[in-house]
């Protein structure tokens, strides 16, 4: 059989990564791809994830699939966070090898590293040190995801592989300000900025409805009254923090693209670049920028003239984050995408609605 002809299920394809991975695949002469939606496969049933596995029966599976979100929403709803990503995973890779998969490719995150960790971040820092208190719970679980496909290998000989990526971001991402991520946060801000500047209040309104409500700190930010409906004041950007935190940023398409690199190396190569029980690969752009550098670029691409305020009354967070991805590099894969070049795409999939779905 080709490998292009090969039965593959992308757990997630809806989300900012799965996508991106399904349209690489399509790209790649793939054409067997099977996809379901959240409303018409729930991954955190054992029963209907088991029933759907025992009637496809696919060949490989990417498992991109996770409930996510920043900080806010990681504090607020952390039962949900640890539950979900839990029961999600044990189902699909259970039901995964129980339907006779033998290759799998997990997709953890950055956060499972503990807070205070050597920088660049190795995959062997793993189980190190204390988490960040913030994401624990959601860390755990890409930990135990993590666990989980070493085990079945283990004990019964599958090949389920795992990727780490650094901070993500471009086409169908998360807008939501109040659980988006750095940077899609930052090009929304930026955009409903210059959108006041401009006196549009039209399209700002379009903004809230397309994203989601605008928090009244960032419409006093923009100088927008509600009562009103008018712009009263000069608008500006206000970040939390110094600006001063570094942090690594890798555009979605690259992370598609290394995930099915990962995917595709043979057996042997794997292994001799892994080890059974320490055997995920971190995925990173292999540098990294300034917060303030970072917001430099976006108001760039943006096309915001006006001011930039850093709060230092507010946290910075930790004050580096960069992944080692020595590892992958010697597997012989890299990143391609500039932030620069990655943002602009990002920021015209923004203006044309490409949004996370559900």
């Amino acid at each position: 059989m080709r490998k292009q002809d090969k039965k593959i299920y992308v757990a997630g394809h809806r989300g900012m990564v799965g996508g991106a991975i399904v349209r690489q695949l399509q790209a790649a002469g793939y054409s067997n791809i099977i996809t379901r939606p959240h409303a018409e496969l729930d991954l955190t049933s054992q029963a209907a994830v088991n029933a759907f596995f025992s009637t496809e029966k696919p060949d490989e599976v990417y498992l991109a699939a996770a409930k996510v979100g920043g900080i806010h929403a990681n504090n607020v709803y952390p039962a949900e966070f640890i539950y979900d990503n839990l029961m999600i995973q044990s189902n699909v890779i259970n039901a995964a090898h129980h339907n006779g998969v033998q290759r799998l490719l997990f997709l953890g995150s950055s956060c499972i590293y503990p807070r205070a960790v050597a920088q660049p971040m190795r995959e062997d820092a793993l189980l190190t040190g204390i988490l960040e208190p913030t994401n624990e719970p959601y860390a755990i679980a890409k930990i135990a995801g993590i666990k989980l496909c070493e085990s079945y290998n283990r004990q019964y000989g599958r090949d389920y592989r795992s990727v780490m990526p650094t901070n993500l971001y471009g086409p169908g991402d998360n807008y939501h300000l109040e659980n988006s991520h750095v940077l899609p946060a930052m090009i929304r801000k930026f955009h409903l900025a210059k959108l006041a500047r401009q006196g549009d209040v039209d399209a700002i309104r379009r903004d809230g409805e397309r994203y989601g409500p605008i928090p009244a700190d960032i419409l006093a930010m923009i100088g927008f009254d509600t009562a009103t409906q008018t712009l009263t004041g000069p608008a500006k950007v206000a970040l939390w923090g110094t600006g001063t935190p570094y942090r690594e940023f890798l555009h979605v398409d690259d992370m598609a693209a290394a995930s099915i690199f990962v995917m595709d190396l043979d057996n042997d190569t794997y292994a001799r670049n892994t080890q059974p029980m320490l055997s995920h690969i971190n995925v990173g752009f292999g540098s990294d920028v300034t917060i303030r550098d970072v917001a430099r670029t976006v108001a760039g691409v943006v096309g915001y003239e006006g001011d930039v305020e850093f709060d230092a009354t507010k946290p910075d967070g930790t004050m580096r984050k960069l992944m080692d991805s020595t590892r992958l590099a010697n597997l012989g894969w890299k990143a391609s995408v500039s932030l620069e070049e990655g943002l602009k795409q990002a920021y015209a999939a923004y203006l044309g609605g490409q949004v996370k779905g559900g």
